[in-house]
Protein backbone atom coordinates (compact mmCIF):
# COMPACT_ATOMS: atom_id res chain seq x y z
CA UNK A 1 0.00 0.00 0.00
CA UNK A 2 1.03 3.36 -0.73
CA UNK A 3 -0.36 6.59 0.13
CA UNK A 4 -0.69 9.07 -2.85
CA UNK A 5 -2.32 12.60 -3.55
CA UNK A 6 -5.09 12.46 -5.75
CA UNK A 7 -3.64 14.99 -7.91
CA UNK A 8 -1.09 12.23 -8.96
CA UNK A 9 -3.51 9.61 -9.27
CA UNK A 10 -4.16 10.42 -12.71
CA UNK A 11 -0.51 10.27 -13.79
CA UNK A 12 0.39 6.39 -12.04
CA UNK A 13 -2.95 5.34 -14.03
CA UNK A 14 -1.55 6.86 -16.95
CA UNK A 15 2.06 5.42 -16.41
CA UNK A 16 0.67 1.92 -16.15
CA UNK A 17 -1.58 2.29 -19.46
CA UNK A 18 -0.23 -0.07 -22.48
CA UNK A 19 -1.21 0.55 -26.37
CA UNK A 20 -3.80 -1.96 -26.90
CA UNK A 21 -4.64 -2.67 -23.10
CA UNK A 22 -7.51 -1.50 -21.15
CA UNK A 23 -7.27 -0.51 -17.40
CA UNK A 24 -9.61 -1.72 -14.91
CA UNK A 25 -8.91 0.68 -12.13
CA UNK A 26 -11.22 -0.14 -8.40
CA UNK A 27 -12.25 2.55 -6.16
CA UNK A 28 -12.83 1.28 -2.72
CA UNK A 29 -14.39 2.82 0.11
CA UNK A 30 -17.36 2.49 2.95
CA UNK A 31 -20.15 4.92 2.36
CA UNK A 32 -19.79 7.94 3.03
CA UNK A 33 -16.19 7.91 2.09
CA UNK A 34 -16.23 10.28 -1.06
CA UNK A 35 -15.93 7.29 -4.01
CA UNK A 36 -18.09 8.99 -6.14
CA UNK A 37 -16.72 12.45 -6.23
CA UNK A 38 -12.86 11.04 -5.95
CA UNK A 39 -13.75 8.77 -9.31
CA UNK A 40 -15.73 11.87 -11.34
CA UNK A 41 -12.40 13.74 -10.81
CA UNK A 42 -10.34 10.93 -11.61
CA UNK A 43 -12.57 10.93 -14.56
CA UNK A 44 -12.06 14.41 -16.04
CA UNK A 45 -8.18 14.95 -15.05
CA UNK A 46 -7.91 11.75 -17.50
CA UNK A 47 -9.66 13.10 -20.07
CA UNK A 48 -8.68 16.33 -19.28
CA UNK A 49 -11.87 18.45 -19.60
CA UNK A 50 -13.04 16.53 -22.83
CA UNK A 51 -13.83 13.19 -24.52
CA UNK A 52 -11.10 11.00 -23.44
CA UNK A 53 -9.93 7.63 -22.58
CA UNK A 54 -11.73 7.48 -19.03
CA UNK A 55 -15.42 6.56 -17.80
CA UNK A 56 -17.35 5.26 -14.66
CA UNK A 57 -18.43 2.06 -13.84
CA UNK A 58 -20.54 1.90 -10.68
CA UNK A 59 -21.10 -0.98 -8.43
CA UNK A 60 -24.30 0.53 -7.89
CA UNK A 61 -25.97 -0.38 -11.00
CA UNK A 62 -26.52 -4.00 -9.23
CA UNK A 63 -28.69 -3.28 -6.76
CA UNK A 64 -31.41 -5.41 -6.06
CA UNK A 65 -34.84 -3.95 -7.24
CA UNK A 66 -37.03 -3.01 -3.70
CA UNK A 67 -39.55 -5.37 -4.58
CA UNK A 68 -36.74 -7.93 -4.57
CA UNK A 69 -35.63 -6.81 -1.46
CA UNK A 70 -39.03 -6.67 -0.31
CA UNK A 71 -39.86 -10.42 -0.39
CA UNK A 72 -36.45 -11.26 0.96
CA UNK A 73 -36.90 -8.96 4.11
CA UNK A 74 -33.87 -6.69 3.37
CA UNK A 75 -35.58 -3.45 2.40
CA UNK A 76 -33.87 -1.86 5.50
CA UNK A 77 -31.06 -3.53 5.20
CA UNK A 78 -30.60 -2.10 1.16
CA UNK A 79 -27.17 -1.10 0.24
CA UNK A 80 -25.61 -4.13 2.49
CA UNK A 81 -23.67 -7.01 0.94
CA UNK A 82 -26.57 -9.06 0.35
CA UNK A 83 -28.61 -6.45 -1.51
CA UNK A 84 -26.68 -6.48 -4.67
CA UNK A 85 -26.18 -8.94 -7.60
CA UNK A 86 -22.53 -9.50 -7.37
CA UNK A 87 -23.00 -12.62 -9.91
CA UNK A 88 -23.85 -10.17 -12.46
CA UNK A 89 -21.47 -7.35 -11.69
CA UNK A 90 -18.65 -10.18 -12.14
CA UNK A 91 -19.58 -11.10 -15.43
CA UNK A 92 -19.70 -7.38 -16.61
CA UNK A 93 -15.98 -6.87 -15.39
CA UNK A 94 -15.29 -9.94 -17.18
CA UNK A 95 -16.88 -9.14 -20.24
CA UNK A 96 -15.44 -5.21 -19.76
CA UNK A 97 -12.00 -6.52 -19.13
CA UNK A 98 -11.94 -8.81 -22.46
CA UNK A 99 -13.85 -7.02 -25.22
CA UNK A 100 -13.66 -3.68 -27.35
CA UNK A 101 -17.25 -3.88 -28.53
CA UNK A 102 -19.48 -1.17 -26.96
CA UNK A 103 -21.03 -2.57 -23.66
CA UNK A 104 -24.34 -0.92 -22.08
CA UNK A 105 -24.68 -1.17 -18.46
CA UNK A 106 -27.05 -0.26 -15.56
CA UNK A 107 -26.84 2.64 -13.83
CA UNK A 108 -28.47 3.61 -10.09
CA UNK A 109 -30.91 6.26 -10.07
CA UNK A 110 -30.91 7.64 -6.84
CA UNK A 111 -33.91 10.22 -7.46
CA UNK A 112 -36.38 6.58 -8.56
CA UNK A 113 -34.20 4.42 -6.01
CA UNK A 114 -33.95 2.02 -8.64
CA UNK A 115 -31.10 0.68 -10.93
CA UNK A 116 -32.06 1.68 -14.97
CA UNK A 117 -30.73 -0.93 -17.30
CA UNK A 118 -29.15 0.47 -20.05
CA UNK A 119 -28.50 3.95 -18.89
CA UNK A 120 -25.25 4.34 -19.59
CA UNK A 121 -22.96 3.28 -22.52
CA UNK A 122 -18.97 2.09 -22.49
CA UNK A 123 -17.38 2.60 -25.72
CA UNK A 124 -14.52 0.99 -27.39
CA UNK A 125 -12.59 4.02 -27.01
CA UNK A 126 -12.58 3.77 -22.89
CA UNK A 127 -9.32 2.11 -22.03
CA UNK A 128 -9.35 3.42 -18.22
CA UNK A 129 -12.62 2.02 -16.62
CA UNK A 130 -13.15 3.39 -13.26
CA UNK A 131 -14.93 0.97 -10.64
CA UNK A 132 -16.50 2.89 -8.06
CA UNK A 133 -18.30 0.92 -4.94
CA UNK A 134 -18.16 0.01 -1.41
CA UNK A 135 -17.30 -3.73 -1.64
CA UNK A 136 -14.74 -4.11 -4.29
CA UNK A 137 -12.17 -4.81 -1.99
CA UNK A 138 -14.00 -6.79 0.54
CA UNK A 139 -12.14 -9.79 1.59
CA UNK A 140 -15.00 -12.24 1.85
CA UNK A 141 -17.12 -14.64 -0.57
CA UNK A 142 -18.38 -13.79 -3.54
CA UNK A 143 -17.11 -10.62 -3.29
CA UNK A 144 -13.55 -11.73 -3.21
CA UNK A 145 -14.21 -13.04 -6.85
CA UNK A 146 -14.00 -9.68 -8.04
CA UNK A 147 -10.43 -8.77 -7.25
CA UNK A 148 -8.05 -10.83 -9.91
CA UNK A 149 -10.22 -8.08 -12.36
CA UNK A 150 -8.99 -5.44 -11.31
CA UNK A 151 -5.58 -4.26 -12.55
CA UNK A 152 -4.89 -1.65 -10.00
CA UNK A 153 -6.83 -0.57 -6.70
CA UNK A 154 -7.53 2.29 -4.72
CA UNK A 155 -9.04 2.86 -1.06
CA UNK A 156 -10.28 6.29 0.05
CA UNK A 157 -8.74 6.76 4.33
CA UNK A 158 -11.33 8.81 6.41
CA UNK A 159 -11.51 8.79 10.19
CA UNK A 160 -14.38 7.00 11.32
CA UNK A 161 -16.02 9.64 13.51
CA UNK A 162 -15.93 11.79 10.00
CA UNK A 163 -17.63 8.71 8.41
CA UNK A 164 -20.29 8.45 10.85
CA UNK A 165 -20.89 12.30 10.68
CA UNK A 166 -21.21 12.39 7.12
CA UNK A 167 -23.68 9.35 6.84
CA UNK A 168 -25.60 11.31 9.58
CA UNK A 169 -26.11 14.27 7.56
CA UNK A 170 -27.15 12.62 4.70
CA UNK A 171 -30.49 11.76 6.13
CA UNK A 172 -30.50 15.14 7.36
CA UNK A 173 -30.21 16.13 4.40
CA UNK A 174 -33.08 14.09 3.32
CA UNK A 175 -35.35 16.13 5.61
CA UNK A 176 -35.56 14.05 8.65
CA UNK A 177 -34.88 14.71 11.94
CA UNK A 178 -31.59 14.17 14.00
CA UNK A 179 -33.14 11.44 15.88
CA UNK A 180 -34.15 9.66 12.51
CA UNK A 181 -31.21 10.19 10.88
CA UNK A 182 -28.61 8.49 13.65
CA UNK A 183 -31.34 5.38 13.89
CA UNK A 184 -31.07 5.22 9.87
CA UNK A 185 -27.50 5.60 10.03
CA UNK A 186 -26.73 3.63 12.94
CA UNK A 187 -29.22 0.37 11.48
CA UNK A 188 -27.52 -0.21 7.81
CA UNK A 189 -25.06 2.79 6.90
CA UNK A 190 -22.73 2.67 9.62
CA UNK A 191 -22.88 -1.14 10.16
CA UNK A 192 -21.44 -1.40 6.29
CA UNK A 193 -19.14 1.12 6.43
CA UNK A 194 -17.39 -0.83 9.95
CA UNK A 195 -17.10 -3.94 7.62
CA UNK A 196 -15.64 -2.32 4.62
CA UNK A 197 -12.64 -1.02 6.64
CA UNK A 198 -12.48 -4.10 8.92
CA UNK A 199 -12.93 -6.59 6.07
CA UNK A 200 -11.38 -5.56 2.76
CA UNK A 201 -8.00 -6.33 1.08
CA UNK A 202 -5.29 -3.94 1.15
CA UNK A 203 -5.18 -1.54 -1.72
CA UNK A 204 -2.41 -0.53 -4.25
CA UNK A 205 -2.47 3.36 -3.08
CA UNK A 206 -4.26 4.90 -0.04
CA UNK A 207 -5.68 8.43 -1.16
CA UNK A 208 -6.79 10.98 2.60
CA UNK A 209 -10.17 12.10 1.53
CA UNK A 210 -10.44 14.01 5.03
CA UNK A 211 -8.40 16.56 6.23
Amino acid sequence: MTQIDRDQLASAILSRLEDGERLLVAIAGPPGAGKSTLAEGLRDALNKGGDGPSTIVPMDGFHLDNTILDQRNLRSRKGSPPTFDCAGFEMLLGRLKMSDDEIVIPVFDRMLDLARAGASVIQANHRILIIEGNYLLLDEAPWNRLHPLFDLTISLDVPFAELERRLIQRWLDHGHTLDEARTRALSNDIPNAQLVVTSSRPADYIVQTYS
